[in-house]
C-alpha cells in the first residue's frame, strides 16, 4: 500500500502524462479517425497519444514495448524485444483489443496472440493513439475494449536515420555457458520531394534471450509514399513484412513446452485514394491485405510430435466518406472483409463480414459539441447488429471542459477458439460473439504548460469468451462465459516544467504520469476455472520524466508499478542517458535497474536488469 500511496501522491503532485507535448498545443495534433479527423483537445473520449518525443526518449527497442508506458494499457510479454506479447486495454483480453497500423486492421482471424506482429520499427512511427473503450462505431468489429492506431510518418523534409545498439544482462546460460546478449539495428531514408514522399526503413534484432530457449531473430521491413496527383487527388500506399522466428519456452502450455519454437511470418498492404472535389467533401476508397504464416513447433528435436501451421489471409475493402456542414461534419462508409484459413490445425474455412458506417458530429459553438453515430454489422456466421455510440463536450471555463460519452461494441470469436484441437486446450464451435457496453465521463484541463484528465468509466462484458475447465486436470475450453461488470478511474496530466519555469533554452524538461484504477466483478460466478476472467490490472501507475541539458545530455527515468489482481505487485524502474554529438546520440539504457523478478503472463519469468549501449544518427535537410 505504500508503494500505491507514492504513486498516486507523484501523480498527484506532478500531473505528467502520455500526452506530454500537447499541453497547450491540442489543436496541432489531429487524431486520424477513418471518417471524422478530429483535433485532441476536442474530443470527446478519453483517448491516449504517445508522441514523437516519448517513442524517441523512451528505453526501448521495439513498437511493442512502446506500449507499456501507457495508462490504461497492459502490454504482456512472453519473448524479448516485443518477439511475442499480447496487449490488452483498462481489464479487457488480447482478444479485445484491435490493432491497426493507419487505420489498416491488423487483427488476424487465427488468434489475437499475433495482434502485435507487426513490420513497423520505431523510426517510422509518428504517434500511437489509444482509444480506451468500445470503438466500432470508429473502427468496426473486434475494437471491444479499445482500438491501437499506429500512425507513421510524413515526410516533410529529406531525412536519414540509422542506429544500433547491443545488450546483455551479464548472467549465463547454464546449460550452455554462454552470456545472455542480444543487438539491433535500423535504418530510415525519408524523401519529400514537392508532390511526392516516400519512407523506407528496415530493422534487425537478434540474440539469444534471457534464459533457456528464448533466442529470437527479427526482420522488419516497411515502405510507404504519398503522391499528389492534384490538388483534388492524392494516392497513399504502403507495405511491411516481418520474420519473427523465436524459443517459446513456456509461453503456451507451461511447463511442458521448454523446447518449442515458432516462426510468424507477416506481410501487410494497402493503397488509398483520396478524393477531395471541394473543401468540404472527402472520399476515400482503400483496399488492404494482410497475410499470416504461423509455424510451431511443439519439441524442435522432434517436431513430428505436435507441428502446427496455420495461414491466414485476409482482404479488405472500405469506402470512407466525410462532408463537413455550416456546423457540423457527417461521416459515412461501408466495409467488406474476407478472412480465410487454411491450418494443419484449424481446417481450411472462411468467413465475410459487412460493415456499415454513419455519423455526425454537431459544434453548437467554440465551448459545446455533440457526436453520435452507429455501425451496422453483417458477419457470415452471424446475424445483423447494431451498435451506436454518442458523445459530449463542454467547456465550463476557458480551460476547463466536461465529457461524457456512451458506446457498444462486439468481438467475434477466433478460429482458435472456435476449432483448436490439442491435448491442453480444445475449441468450441458453438461460441457466439461476445459483447461489451461503455459509459464515461470526466473532467479535462490544460493551459500552455499543464494538461490534466480525470475520468471514471463503467463496461459491461455480457457474453464473455473465456476458456475454462471444471478441474485442473481437464482440458481447457471456451464459453460464453458470464457478464463482467468492470468500474475504473483514470488520472492522468502533463507537466512542461521548463515552460512553467520559463527556463532557457539549455534546460528542457516533461515529467509524465499516469494512474489507472480498475474493479471487475463477475456476476453470478461458478466454481469453474476461469483462465481469462479477471487478470486486470488493479494498480498501474507511471511516471515518466524526459529532459534534455543544454541541447546535449539527455537524462530520462520512467518508472512503473503495476498490481495484478490474483497475483503480486511489482516496482519496474527503467533509464536511459545519452549525449548528443552534432547529429549524433550516444546513450546507454538500462531496463529493469531494481532488477525486480515479476511475470507478465502465464509463468514466463521477465528478464532482469538489462543493460544497452547505442549509437543514433539522424540528418535532416532543411
Amino acid at each position: 500500500m505504500k508503494k500505491i500511496a507514492l504513486a498516486i501522491i507523484s501523480i498527484a503532485t506532478v500531473q505528467g502524462t502520455a500526452a506530454q507535448s500537447l499541453s497547450g498545443k491540442l489543436d496541432s495534433v489531429i487524431i486520424s479517425g477513418n471518417r471524422i479527423e478530429e483535433a485532441y483537445g476536442r474530443q470527446n473520449r478519453n483517448i491516449e497519444v504517445l508522441d514523437s518525443r516519448q517513442i524517441k526518449a523512451l528505453p526501448v527497442k521495439s513498437t511493442n514495448e512502446l506500449l507499456s508506458y501507457v495508462a490504461g494499457v497492459d502490454l504482456r510479454q512472453r519473448g524479448p524485444v516485443g518477439t511475442q506479447a499480447d496487449v490488452s486495454i483498462d481489464g479487457s483480453t488480447f482478444d479485445q483489443v484491435l490493432v491497426l497500423i493507419n487505420g489498416v486492421k491488423m487483427s488476424d482471424p487465427q488468434t489475437g496472440h499475433l495482434m502485435l506482429n507487426v513490420p513497423i520499427p520505431i523510426s517510422a512511427i509518428e504517434r500511437i493513439e489509444i482509444v480506451r473503450g468500445p470503438a466500432a462505431r470508429t473502427y468496426g468489429v473486434n475494437a471491444l475494449a479499445g482500438a491501437i492506431n499506429i500512425v507513421t510518418k510524413t515526410p516533410v523534409q529529406d531525412e536519414v536515420f540509422a542506429q544500433a545498439y547491443t545488450g546483455s544482462s551479464l548472467q549465463q546460460d547454464t546449460a550452455t555457458g554462454e552470456t545472455y546478449f542480444g543487438w539491433g539495428a535500423q535504418a530510415l531514408a525519408a524523401i519529400a520531394a514537392g508532390k511526392h514522399s516516400h519512407i523506407l526503413s528496415i530493422a534487425h534484432d537478434e540474440g539469444n534471450g534471457f534464459r533457456y530457449n528464448t533466442d529470437y531473430d527479427v526482420y522488419r521491413l516497411f515502405y510507404q509514399n504519398r503522391i499528389a496527383i492534384n490538388e483534388k487527388n492524392n494516392i497513399e500506399a504502403m507495405g511491411g513484412y516481418i520474420n519473427n522466428s523465436f524459443g517459446a519456452n513456456a509461453y503456451y502450455a507451461a511447463p511442458v513446452d521448454k523446447e518449442s519454437t515458432e516462426a510468424v511470418e507477416t506481410a501487410i498492404g494497402s493503397i488509398r485514394y483520396n478524393y477531395q472535389p471541394n473543401s468540404k467533401l472527402i472520399i476515400s476508397p482503400r483496399i488492404s491485405y494482410r497475410y499470416n504464416n504461423d509455424d510451431y513447433i511443439f519439441v524442435k528435436q522432434k517436431p513430428e510430435l505436435y507441428h502446427n501451421i496455420h495461414e491466414t489471409n485476409v482482404v479488405t475493402g472500405e469506402l470512407q466518406s466525410s462532408y463537413k456542414t455550416r456546423n457540423g461534419i457527417i461521416g459515412a462508409g461501408v466495409e467488406y472483409r474476407q478472412e480465410h484459413i487454411n491450418s494443419t490445425n484449424l481446417g481450411k474455412r472462411q468467413r465475410n463480414n459487412l460493415g456499415i458506417y454513419a455519423e455526425y458530429k454537431h459544434y453548437f459553438s467554440d465551448r459545446v459539441n455533440v457526436g453520435a453515430g452507429l455501425y451496422t454489422n453483417k458477419n457470415s456466421d452471424y446475424d445483423w447488429e447494431v451498435f451506436p455510440g454518442i458523445d459530449a463536450g463542454f467547456y465550463v471555463a476557458k480551460n476547463w471542459k466536461l465529457f461524457a460519452n456512451a458506446t457498444s461494441g462486439q468481438r467475434l470469436p477466433t478460429y482458435t477458439d472456435l476449432y483448436y484441437k490439442g491435448p491442453a486446450n480444445i475449441g468450441n464451435a458453438q461460441l457466439k460473439p461476445e459483447y461489451a457496453y461503455y459509459a464515461e465521463g470526466g473532467l479535462q484541463y490544460s493551459n500552455h504548460s499543464l494538461f490534466a484528465r480525470a475520468s471514471y468509466f463503467y463496461r459491461r462484458s455480457a457474453d464473455f469468451i473465456d476458456w475454462v475447465r471444471a478441474t485442473n486436470t481437464d482440458p481447457w475450453q471456451p464459453q460464453n462465459f458470464q457478464t463482467i461488470n468492470t468500474q475504473g478511474i483514470s488520472l492522468l496530466a502533463n507537466f512542461n516544467m521548463s515552460e512553467a519555469m520559463d527556463w532557457s533554452d539549455n534546460i528542457d524538461m516533461v515529467w509524465n504520469a499516469n494512474y489507472t484504477y480498475l474493479s471487475p466483478v463477475i456476476d453470478a460466478p461458478t466454481n469453474d476455472i476461469s483462465k481469462y476472467a479477471i487478470e486486470a490490472l488493479r494498480h498501474q501507475a507511471t511516471i515518466k520524466l524526459t529532459s534534455t541539458l543544454w541541447q546535449r545530455v539527455q537524462a530520462n527515468i520512467a518508472y512503473r508499478y503495476l498490481y495484478r489482481i490474483n497475483a503480486h505487485d511489482y516496482t519496474l524502474l527503467d533509464a536511459r542517458l545519452g549525449y548528443m554529438v552534432k547529429n549524433i546520440l550516444l546513450y546507454v539504457d538500462v531496463n529493469n535497474l531494481l532488477d525486480t523478478k515479476y511475470k507478465e503472463v502465464g509463468a514466463v519469468p521477465m528478464p532482469g536488469r538489462w543493460y544497452t549501449f547505442g549509437v543514433r544518427f539522424n540528418h535532416v535537410w532543411k
